[in-house]
């Protein structure tokens, strides 16, 4: 088993390294990152959130983040900076693949998604390898 992959796997069993809860308010906007070609979390993937400003339609900046050794991005964004409208999180893959010794074939992934409800939960998997990628909305 490489290397890699028993970090990995050591950072699932280990308490330490789980998550005990995002923050006192929970984003109501999460994310995790999975590396299907690897089957392990996608960890350290740095990513940005942005919202679309509807006078201009250009892109705001939001919040930068880097997901943790669960693939996730704790406290993304507050409850109430969360509103409705036009967002996007842009993945930096190609510098998470690089990491790893490895090319790939998308540099980043955005998803752009539309939230009218801002008192709902969202959920964004991004299911990632180096060639393809997938999300849905979960919740």
């Amino acid at each position: 088993m490489s290397e890699y992959r028993l970090q990995q796997i050591k950072g699932h069993i280990l308490t330490e390294n789980k998550i005990t809860g995002m923050t006192d308010s929970p984003s109501p906007l999460t994310i995790h990152v999975l590396n299907t070609a690897m089957g392990v979390p996608g960890s350290n993937m740095a990513l940005s959130l942005y919202k679309k400003v509807p006078s201009t339609n250009a892109w705001s900046l939001i919040n930068t983040r880097i997901t943790n050794d669960d693939g996730r991005c704790p406290g993304l964004i507050t409850k109430q900076m969360f509103t409705p409208g036009v967002y996007k999180i842009k993945f930096e893959t190609a510098q998470y693949w690089e990491s790893m010794g490895q090319t790939c074939f998308y540099p980043y992934v955005e998803i752009t998604f539309t939230i009218n409800d801002s008192g709902q939960k969202y959920h964004v998997p991004l299911l990632l390898s180096r060639f393809s990628f997938s999300t849905y909305r979960g919740s």
